[in-house]
């Protein structure tokens, strides 16, 4: 099986969509650290369960965390590999505007022109 690294538009609108939001990203990086319930998740939140259920649905449709029962508990950890093709993308899009600073720094390193439209002196 070849492990997918290239996200599609949907993949990635999703991705975009799941991060903009402060409080699932906290989700994110608390799940990264440890497998937490989404109880144990909402504890910590000024919102209702609900809300934070929610929260867990949209990370989880973006593909950043898994969620599993167990008994009557929903545990949920990130996915370290959608997190990967996440910094791929991230990458790819730092390497496109580096390139392109690059050429805009050699191009306003370029000596002026010579046809300069000021009159030479004793003209």
């Amino acid at each position: 099986m070849v492990a997918q690294t290239e996200l599609s538009d949907d993949e990635t609108d999703r991705l975009f969509h799941a991060m903009a939001a402060a409080t699932r990203r906290d989700i994110l990086r608390r799940t990264i650290v440890d497998e937490q319930s989404v109880s144990a998740l909402a504890a910590d939140y000024d919102m209702s369960f609900a809300a934070v259920q929610k929260h867990v649905a949209v990370l989880e449709a973006a593909g950043l965390v898994v969620k599993r029962a167990e008994g009557r508990e929903r545990l949920v950890r990130a996915d370290p590999r959608m997190i990967a093709r996440a910094r791929a993308l991230l990458s790819r899009y730092e390497d496109l505007w580096r390139s392109r600073i690059d050429r805009l720094d050699a191009l306003l390193a370029e000596p002026a022109s010579p046809h300069d439209p000021r009159p030479t002196q004793g003209e």
